[in-house]
């Protein structure tokens, strides 16, 4: 974390009424200077950060010298979703915010880095949801918009998801562990279990395999992670529509003057594929170009994180 920045934002109108007089937004940047080369900003899913590449990064397979995100080529920019933790700092008035405001404060936060154009934002699931808000509130900013695994609306599946989760995270006895268990039965597939597992059984611990593997990923996410960010990131799921301020996503879809990259998951549970079809449909009957590729994968979910070859061949035609 020693390439940890922060800015300070000031004077933040909350779409909930509520003012903030300042906001503390932490940063990396990785790869070329801001001002020599073009700008990708990236933005993480739900338990990531800003870490994106190097030794640590959760995405470091494609954000590296002369990787499909090449740092040689570009200057890429990588902001910590406020509350997320990674910086220490966490909100007990998460509920206060939507991620309509946070993409506000990234815009504020890019201002302050002098950036006024991106050649690409790329996010992945939550992150790829605040990539369509940035580009709906401001369409002349992004050059490059590449949604992964991610969607402009919360489907009353998510809203679902997101309220389950809230009901654990307000009244587990093992909040993080147990919800986090819960969220990886929507990350990945039935299909994804059966190959790896196959009803195996673990004679030491008189536990099923599967069972052993979901303890163990609620442990994982309950030593790296605070309570508080958990449940600003699960409320801010529950939140994403760019439709909130009354215009249709057809109206929001015509002014947003981005090449268009949405891609999606066959197996994704979480931001189904059908509802990107759905939005390309809309899109092309009002005469927009958008790019829709598909990733195969039984992994679910969390494929934009393990199908690192497919990513790389989608990501070649972008960057």
């Amino acid at each position: 974390m020693l390439s940890l920045k922060t800015l300070k934002i000031k004077k933040i109108n909350l779409d909930s009424s509520k003012f903030i007089d300042e906001i503390k937004v932490s940063y990396e940047v990785f790869g070329q200077e801001i001002s020599k080369k073009p700008v990708v900003l990236i933005i993480h899913p739900l338990t990531g950060n800003s870490c994106v590449s190097g030794n640590k990064g959760w995405w470091k397979q494609i954000v590296k010298n002369k990787g499909s995100i090449d740092t040689n080529k570009y200057s890429v920019v990588a902001f910590n979703i406020p509350g997320n933790g990674y910086d220490g700092i966490l909100y007990d008035n998460y509920n206060d915010f939507n991620t309509g405001d946070i993409s506000k404060i990234f815009f504020k936060a890019l201002k302050k880095l002098k950036i006024t154009s991106l050649y690409a934002a790329i996010g992945g699931s939550i992150g790829a949801a605040i990539c369509w808000e940035l580009a709906a509130l401001y369409p002349d900013l992004i050059k490059n918009l590449v949604p992964v695994a991610g969607d402009w609306k919360a489907t009353d599946w998510m809203i679902a998801n997101s309220s389950l989760q809230s009901k654990i995270l307000n009244n587990s006895s093992n909040p993080i562990q147990d919800a986090r268990m819960h969220a990886m039965l929507c990350y990945r597939t039935p299909k994804s279990f059966r190959i790896r597992f196959n009803r195996s059984f673990n004679k030491e611990k008189n536990i099923f395999n599967v069972e052993s593997w979901l303890f163990h990923h609620g442990q994982k996410l309950e030593d790296r992670f605070e309570l508080k960010a958990y449940k600003m990131m699960n409320h801010l799921l529950g939140t994403i529509n760019i439709e909130r301020y009354g215009e249709t996503f057809e109206e929001i879809i015509l002014k947003i003057n981005s090449k268009i990259h949405i891609i999606s998951i066959d197996s994704d549970l979480f931001f189904p594929t059908d509802e990107d079809q759905i939005s390309v449909k809309i899109a092309k009957s009002v005469g927009v170009e958008i790019n829709h590729s598909i990733i195969n994968s039984e992994f679910g979910h969390d494929a934009f994180l393990m199908e690192f070859e497919q990513m790389k061949l989608i990501l070649k035609e972008i960057f």
